[in-house]
Order: structure tokens, then sequence, then C-alpha cells
């Protein structure tokens, strides 16, 4: 079969974005899509397989209208592209783009970057209570957190509530010095980042004080009435079930809820049940409720983290199979008679 080759031109100034320091990204989509991708004069011609080179290019003139929009090529972006073009969905990548939550305090847009994501943000817009389950850098927090601020300042709800549970990350911190305030700061710091960066610390200080924005253990939740308020619960595969069915109950009218988890990384004492287990099994099916799973493929951080995540993924899969049949051999269930 002789090669296919179609030319594609491109404002200079999107090609230099879109190829990469010394053409590392382009050398990427080269080995996904198996084609030859080469420069000539402010033209770029693609050649190999047909259908491949149709996919390379497809991925191309999305990257190039995703730069013309004023955004950064990075590697994740790229990365991502390839992937939807290889599942031919390059066009989800001009979707996701044009939902813009909000901006961080330096002007940068903040924008679902995946197809999981921009579920994740269209079923927080959708429904009452909302559960995002996924690993480390899928984004569950920090895009709840872009929400809660923009409705906040839309005055679509009129404080936000930000808490999760008090639990140390499987190491004993000891005593900690200072008044209670110091005392739980440090396991709430993810959450003061993420309002700092988008809110600003000076905007973030006054409605603090203004008792508009709430940072707070779940051990202060007890007992409360939350009407009117977007509240995050964070880290909630360290909550009990008790502690799960507590919070829950506490929402009053106007509220909006998002739970955020990774079923992966919990710190529980061994044989502890996880609340937000037991809340996925209890409330599947309920109207206003919605469970969102993101996944490797929703990692938005350093590419490296999103192969870590995947190959702890495949390695839990094989514990998982190996225990299964362990189970499942002869003498196992009954023992051995002597």
């Amino acid at each position: 079969m002789n090669d296919f080759s179609v030319r594609l031109d491109m404002p200079t100034e999107h090609m230099q974005k879109i190829f990469g320091m010394q053409d590392v990204y382009v050398k990427k989509m080269e080995r996904d899509f198996g084609v030859v991708i080469v420069d000539r004069n402010g033209s770029i011609t693609i050649t190999g397989r047909e259908d491949m080179v149709r996919k390379a290019e497809n991925v191309l003139r999305e990257l190039a209208a995703y730069s013309g929009r004023g955004n950064e090529i990075e590697e994740q972006s790229v990365d991502y592209a390839i992937y939807l073009g290889k599942e031919q969905k390059e066009e989800a990548l001009t979707e996701m783009d044009s939902d813009c939550l909000c901006h961080t305090v330096n002007g940068k847009p903040i924008k679902p970057k995946t197809l999981g994501q921009k579920a994740y943000v269209d079923a927080i817009r959708d429904n009452m209570i909302v559960f995002g389950l996924g690993p480390a850098g899928t984004g569950k927090t920090y895009l709840a957190m872009a929400m809660a601020i923009t409705a906040f300042k839309n005055d679509e709800v009129g404080r936000i509530i930000l808490t999760r549970p008090a639990i140390e990350a499987g190491e004993k911190l000891g005593f900690l010095p200072g008044d209670l305030q110091s005392k739980v700061d440090p396991y709430l710091r993810p959450l003061y980042d993420a309002l700092y960066q988008i809110m600003g610390a000076d905007s973030f200080a006054k409605n603090m004080e203004k008792g508009l924005i709430e940072v707070a253990p779940l051990a202060y939740m007890r007992g409360r009435t939350l009407d009117n308020a977007y509240i995050i619960l964070d880290e909630a595969q360290n909550t009990t079930p008790a502690q799960m069915k507590m919070f829950l109950t506490r929402i009053g009218f106007g509220s909006k809820v998002v739970v955020t988890g990774d079923n992966s990384q919990k710190d529980l004492p061994a044989g502890t049940k996880s609340g937000l287990d037991i809340a996925a099994r209890v409330l599947k099916g309920i109207d206003d409720i919605a469970f969102c799973n993101l996944t490797s493929k929703d990692v938005v951080r350093h590419p490296l983290v999103q192969k870590i995540v995947q190959a702890y993924e495949n390695y839990e899969a094989r514990e998982e199979r190996s225990r299964q049949r362990e189970k499942e051999k002869p003498g196992r269930r009954y023992g051995r008679r002597g």
C-alpha cells in the first residue's frame, strides 16, 4: 500500500506551540499514530497509512484551534488530544475548552480538561449532591472549589463551607502546638491552597472574617443545619459511616454539596469501614444525587502522575485477581481433614 499524504497550513505561532521544544510533541504524535509529520515552508505534511494520517490531521487541527483561543499547549493537552483522536472524539476538546468555570486571581481560566471532568462539572450543575470519586490529580477538589466560588460570586449561595476529616495520612504527627485552629490547619491546607489560587488571599481573608467562608474539620458539622451554602466535603474516604450520615443530614434548603474522595488512599484504622463506600451503595439511584467516577485518564498533573496512578491500578487489579483465585482453590473454604 502506498503512503498517503495530506498538507495542512497553520499559522507559525500555533505551529511552534504544537510542535513543542525540540519537536517533542509532534514526535509523540508520530509514534502514537505511526505517521511522519514534516514542517515545510510553513506547511505541515503528514504521511502514512490513510486512516492514521486523517486522525493525526484532525488532532493537529483541534490543537491549532485550541491554541488559537489563547490556550497554552502543554504535554497533558497533547496527550489527551491524541487519546481523543484515537477514540475519534477530537471535537470534544473544543467542547471542553468552551466551558470556562471562572478565572484564578492571576487571570488564568479554569476549565475541565478531560471528558470525565466535563461530566463531573455538568453533574454538579444539575444535581444537589454530587460524589466525585477518583485518584489523585483528577481535579475533584479544585473543580468543586471553582464551582463553589463562582456560585458565591454570582449570589447563588450565601456562603461556602469546606470541610474534611482531621485524620493523619498513615503516620502519627504527635502533639501539635498552638490553639485549636492552628492544630487543625495542617489537615485543611489543601483547601486553603485552592482558595488562595482562585479567590486571592485578601478576598479570602475578608470573607473568612465575615463568616461567609468557613474551613473546618468535619467534627464541627455535628448539630448544624446548613442552608443556602455551597458545601464541599474533601477526603471523604476517611469518614466513618456515622460521620458521612451525620454530614449528609446537615444539608438544608438552597444548598449544594460536593463530596470528593479516593478509595485507594484510605487512612482509616484497619478494619474500619469507609463512609464513602457505604454511601455509594446506599444512595445510588436517588434523584438529585449523582456519582462521578474519574479515572487515570482524567489526571491533569504531570504526565508521570498519570502513569503512576495507572501502574497502581494495574497492580491492585492483579492483587484482587490473585486473592479471588486463592479463595476459589479446593480445600480453602472448609480446610483439609486430618
